[in-house]
C-alpha cells in the first residue's frame, strides 16, 4: 500500500502542523499522478475542441476523449462504448435522466427511491412526480439506517415505472442488493437506474451483470477530476431519450424551419463537453482497473475491523447501518452523544484528520434514524494503518474537549 500512496503527491502536505489524515474520500477524493499528467499532457499538448476540427491538435483531442469513453465502457463493462454519455456528474446524469424520462410517466404511475439515497437520486425524481402527477414510494430503512427489502414485492406494484436506488449507501457503505430489486423491476417492466457513485471507487463494475437498465457516477470520487460524470444506459433506452439540452455538437442539419439531432450518444451531449475532465477520468479508470483489488479489499477489511473494534472504546458512540457482518465498502458514520458532528469536524481538522460532518445530503435517511446530522470516515485505496489510530486519537481528543 506505501507504493500507491507515494502516487498521491498531496498526501505529502501537512494541516494545522501535522501529517494529513484525509478520510473524506466518499466526498472528493485524491487524483493519482498518472490522472494529473493525463489532463496536463491535455492542456499543455493539444488543447482544442473535439469533435469538429481537422487540424491536427483537434483530433488529437478527439482520439484522447473518445479513447476515455472507451476506457470507462471496459471499466463498467458496457456492451458498447456508445452507452457511455460524459456529463458533469452523478447529479447532472440523474437529472438528465429524470428529464429524459418524463414522456414516458403518467398520472397514477409510480416511481420507488429508498429511503437512503443521496439528495441527487432523491429530489431529480420528487421532482419529476410534482411534474407529472406520479406518486413518489419508498423502500424504507430500518432504525439504524439498512435498507429493508422485505416488502419490495408489495412496493413494486404494476403502475410502477421507475426504480431508483444507491449501489452503495454514501453515509453507511451499505451495499444494496440490486439482484432482488433488479427481479422486482424486470416483473413489471420498470426501469431500474442505479447510482453508482459510491461504488466504481471501490472497483470494477459489470453493469451487464448487475442487469440494471442506467448507471451514474461521478469522476471526482474515483480519483478523476472534478466537473464530469458518466451516464450509462442501454443502447435501446438511450435512443429512445430525448435531447436533454441542445445547441452545438449534438445536431445533424439545422435549417429555419426546425432541427434534426445526431443518433449516437453525442446527441446527448450538448455543446463543448469537458474534455479535460473526461480524459482524466479515462486515466483514473485505467488507473483503478490494474490495482490489486485482492489485496486492497483485504487491507480494507483490516482497516474497518480496527476502527469498529476502536470506536467501541468511545463511550456514547453509535454507528449507523450494518456491522462487519455484512457486505459493505469503508465508509463508516457515526453519532456521539453530546457532540455536534461540526465540532466533532472541526476539532479533529486541528489534528490533521479531514472528516465530514452533516447529513451528507441523505436528509430522509437522517430523519429516519432520528438524527440531525452525523460524522462520517470514508476511506480510499491509499488510506493506512496509521490514518486510523491517528482519527481514533483525534477522536478521544474530541471527546474530552466537547465533553
Amino acid at each position: 500500500m506505501f507504493d500507491i500512496r507515494r502516487q498521491f503527491p498531496i498526501l505529502g502536505r501537512e494541516v494545522n502542523g501535522y501529517p494529513l489524515c484525509y478520510l473524506d474520500n466518499a466526498a472528493t477524493t485524491f487524483s493519482p499522478t498518472v490522472v494529473l499528467d493525463k489532463v496536463r499532457e491535455f492542456e499543455t499538448g493539444y488543447r482544442a475542441n473535439v469533435a469538429r476540427g481537422v487540424h491536427r491538435l483537434a483530433s488529437e483531442a478527439t482520439d484522447a476523449y473518445e479513447s476515455a469513453r472507451a476506457s470507462v465502457a471496459k471499466y463498467i463493462n458496457a456492451k458498447d462504448v456508445n452507452e457511455v454519455v460524459f456529463t458533469s456528474g452523478t447529479t447532472g446524469s440523474i437529472n438528465q435522466l429524470a428529464f429524459g424520462l418524463e414522456g414516458s410517466i403518467n398520472p397514477g404511475d409510480e416511481i420507488l427511491v429508498s429511503t437512503l439515497e443521496h439528495h441527487s437520486n432523491f429530489v431529480p425524481w420528487q421532482m419529476l412526480c410534482q411534474r407529472t402527477g406520479a406518486t413518489l414510494r419508498l423502500i424504507p430503512v430500518s432504525s439504524e439506517g439498512i435498507l429493508d427489502l422485505s416488502a419490495i414485492g408489495e412496493l413494486v406494484g404494476e403502475r410502477c415505472r421507475i426504480i431508483a436506488v444507491t449501489q452503495v449507501s454514501n453515509v453507511t457503505g451499505d451495499i444494496s442488493e440490486l439482484r432482488t430489486i433488479s427481479a422486482a423491476a424486470k416483473r413489471v417492466g420498470a426501469k431500474l437506474v442505479v447510482d453508482g457513485a459510491q461504488a466504481v471507487p471501490h472497483g470494477p463494475v459489470d453493469v451487464q451483470a448487475l442487469d440494471i437498465d442506467f448507471y451514474a457516477f461521478s469522476g471526482h470520487k474515483c480519483y478523476g477530476p472534478t466537473g464530469v460524470g458518466v451516464l450509462w444506459g442501454k443502447s435501446e433506452w438511450l435512443e429512445q431519450l430525448p435531447e436533454f439540452m441542445v445547441g452545438g455538437g449534438m445536431v445533424e442539419r439545422v435549417t429555419v424551419s426546425g432541427t434534426t439531432f445526431l443518433t449516437s450518444n453525442q446527441r446527448l451531449e450538448a455543446g463543448t463537453p469537458p474534455i479535460a475532465q473526461a480524459i482524466g477520468l479515462g486515466a483514473a479508470v485505467e488507473w483503478l482497473e490494474q490495482l490489486p483489488w485482492g489485496e486492497i479489499r483485504e487491507h480494507e477489511a483490516r482497516l474497518m475491523n480496527q476502527l469498529f473494534r476502536d470506536l467501541n472504546t468511545i463511550s456514547g458512540l453509535r454507528t449507523i447501518g450494518s456491522d462487519l457482518n455484512q457486505p459493505r465498502m469503508p465508509i463508516i458514520s457515526f453519532d456521539i452523544e453530546g457532540c455536534h458532528p461540526h465540532d466533532i469536524c472541526h476539532i479533529a481538522d486541528q489534528y490533521g484528520v479531514a472528516l465530514r460532518g452533516g447529513h451528507h445530503c441523505a436528509q430522509p435517511l437522517m430523519d429516519a434514524v432520528g438524527v440531525m446530522a452525523t460524522t462520517r470516515a470514508s476511506m480510499a485505496v491509499f488510506t493506512s494503518q496509521e490514518d486510523i489510530e491517528t482519527l481514533v486519537v483525534a477522536l478521544h481528543k474530541v471527546v474530552e474537549v466537547l465533553r
